[in-house]
């Protein structure tokens, strides 16, 4: 019996790991790699157009699941094509494995056809990245790859040259068993200690939280009414806090809305739970902070810390909920409540009256309809830019509900590979694709991998025929808005012509009917709908001052725009506001 070459090998730890399938475009350097797939009935090759929905894909998958997922590119610029994306999982910490193969050997660093240096190109975006360069480092070193990736939520990349992928492997190599679930992490008893003197101590306190708190919303909620906290989110803890949530009060950032900014500033003990937030201006330095995190280089990279406490968020209320003292004086939380719904009633007003006559139509009235009627159970993936705005102002969480987007790296072009990636975990859920114009067109190919796996993807197009935050931007630093008009075809008619379902709504009349069409139709269905480019309207309060970019953040920024149901969760919230 032959004995198996390393590319066999490196598909069985593949599978071992609990990788299902492996998404990339073939080529010669990878061809003994995929050809390893073909006669190994465990995984599938996943052929899209381009490679950098390659890794999107596999990050996406990796954050529906919690499941390692994985990727490749050939030799030099199709292993180079997975760099965006591999940001991207890395930033989001979605465990993703990533193949850069690699020229011959024996022709490294003597300047061959596509020569690039894969293990140090990759290293800024991954946890671990190294070459094979002799067969005796398999499964080793593939081993110590995925458990990089698993342990410490992020990617690993493993370069292969094509001719070491086809030699035999070792004889007697030793395959470990791998690690392929992550433990809980609980504080110290000290930290515990101290933090429960502070609360016990402080009079107002806030909780704000990120995407660490995932599996930890009914530890969260127990501790909030314990303290009689208010509990704000960033946009990465929105999917997983605000459902169910009677002491919401908002998020915080750009995209800010209610009373979330208020709630963190105005008490005298924040708590920050599993967040990164990257926005330091919008955070208050005359408070006292604790920030809570199960990646301790985290702590204390934002704002400045009275104390940092390293585990995860649920291990840690666990422990900490118990000890401190319950308390009875609800005067702050019922304050940030009344103004938390006082905010959303003044900003939803704009965008309640006649927008089923407005044309072009207002995408807040879009993703208003779309997430009245999308699935309880629906993964929806998000375009970098105005689509951030409406995801996070309009679709409302529930628990089941998945939103994934490039919220930490901020890449355009994500929520269509984001979306092949969700789909390809289950094809009988509703995944929907909140695409802008911008970012659908920028990898427009990969919409025939939906036709050709027949993936039910559902892509709503955001039309607005511009580069809509990109515009903010420039109006926010002075400046004309340049270079930011797109000359768009019917993006339905190209759907068509691709085999797929498509339509083009221009009336708001038209939008319920369309989506419930495409909804309905079994594989993939696009839905171009001409959205108002001059949708939002910027309160004075922006400077010239703000940094550009996505972040904008110097000082309280507030985009006037609608809030979707939110407000009505606002209002249900202060019906438990004791009334004097």
């Amino acid at each position: 019996m032959a004995r198996k070459n390393v590319a066999e090998q490196f598909v069985d730890i593949l599978v071992r790991a609990g990788v299902q399938r492996l998404y990339g475009v073939v080529g010669d350097s990878l061809n003994p790699v995929v050809d390893a797939i073909r006669r190994n009935g465990a995984i599938d090759w996943i052929q899209v157009r381009h490679e950098e929905t390659a890794a999107f894909a596999a990050a996406a998958e990796a954050q529906v699941t919690g499941r390692l997922a994985a990727c490749a590119g050939s030799c030099g610029p199709g292993n180079l094509h997975l760099i965006n994306g591999l940001y991207d999982a890395h930033r989001s910490m979605a465990p993703v494995l990533a193949l850069a193969s690699h020229i011959p050997s024996s022709e490294i660093g003597l300047g061959y056809f596509q020569e690039t240096h894969p293990d140090q190109l990759f290293r800024e975006c991954s946890h671990y990245s190294e070459m094979i360069s002799n067969p005796q480092q398999m499964p080793r070193l593939l081993q110590t790859a995925v458990q990089h990736a698993i342990g410490r939520s992020g990617v690993s990349v493993v370069t292969l040259p094509g001719d070491i992928a086809s030699q035999p492997a070792p004889e007697k190599s030793v395959e470990h068993a791998l690690v392929t679930t992550r433990p809980s992490v609980r504080p110290g008893d000290a930290e515990i200690d101290a933090l429960v003197r502070m609360i016990d101590e402080a009079s107002k306190v806030t909780l704000f939280c990120g995407s660490g708190t995932a599996g930890a919303h009914a530890e969260v909620m127990e501790f909030a009414e314990r303290v009689k906290s208010p509990v704000g989110h960033a946009l990465r803890g929105k999917e997983w806090i605000q459902y169910d949530n009677p002491f919401d009060v908002g998020m915080s950032g750009l995209l800010g809305y209610g009373a979330a900014y208020e709630a963190t500033h105005e008490c005298d003990l924040l708590i920050l739970l599993g967040t990164d937030f990257p926005y330091n201006a919008f955070l208050p330095d005359d408070v006292k902070i604790v920030q809570v995190d199960v990646r301790p280089e985290h702590l204390g990279r934002r704002s400045k810390l009275d104390l940092a406490v390293w585990g995860d968020v649920r291990e840690t209320l666990r422990c900490l909920t118990p000890r401190v003292r319950a308390k009875s004086d609800r005067r702050f939380l019922d304050k940030m409540l009344k103004k938390h719904a006082d905010a959303l009633e003044g900003v939803v007003k704009a965008y309640t009256r006649k927008v089923e006559k407005h044309v072009p139509i207002h995408p807040e009235y879009v993703a208003s309809v779309l997430d009245e009627l999308a699935d309880d159970d629906a993964v929806f993936t998000v375009d970098t830019g105005m689509c951030n705005v409406w995801a996070a102002r309009y679709v409302s969480p529930n628990g089941k509900r998945r939103i994934i987007g490039s919220f930490s790296h901020g890449s355009m072009a994500n929520a269509l590979p984001h979306a092949i990636g969700a789909q390809f975990t289950d094809r009988r859920r509703q995944v929907i694709s909140m695409s802008g114009d911008g970012g659908f067109s920028m990898l427009m190919g990969d919409f025939l991998t939906l036709v050709q796996y027949d993936l039910p993807v559902k892509v709503v197009l955001f039309n607005n025929s511009s580069l809509g935050m990109v515009e903010l931007e420039m109006l926010v630093a002075g400046l004309p808005s340049y270079g930011t008009t797109n000359h768009n075809p019917d993006f339905a008619a190209i759907a068509r012509a691709a085999g797929a379902y498509g339509v083009r709504v221009e009336k708001p009349k038209q939008l319920a009917g369309a989506l419930k069409d495409a909804f309905r139709h079994k594989g993939p269905a696009l839905v171009d709908v001409v959205t108002d480019p001059n949708a939002l309207s910027i309160p004075p309060k922006i400077s010239a001052d703000m940094v550009t970019g996505f972040a904008l953040s110097a000082g309280k920024i507030v985009l006037d725009g609608g809030v979707g149901r939110m407000l009505q969760m606002a209002r249900s919230n202060l019906r438990n506001v004791p009334r004097p």
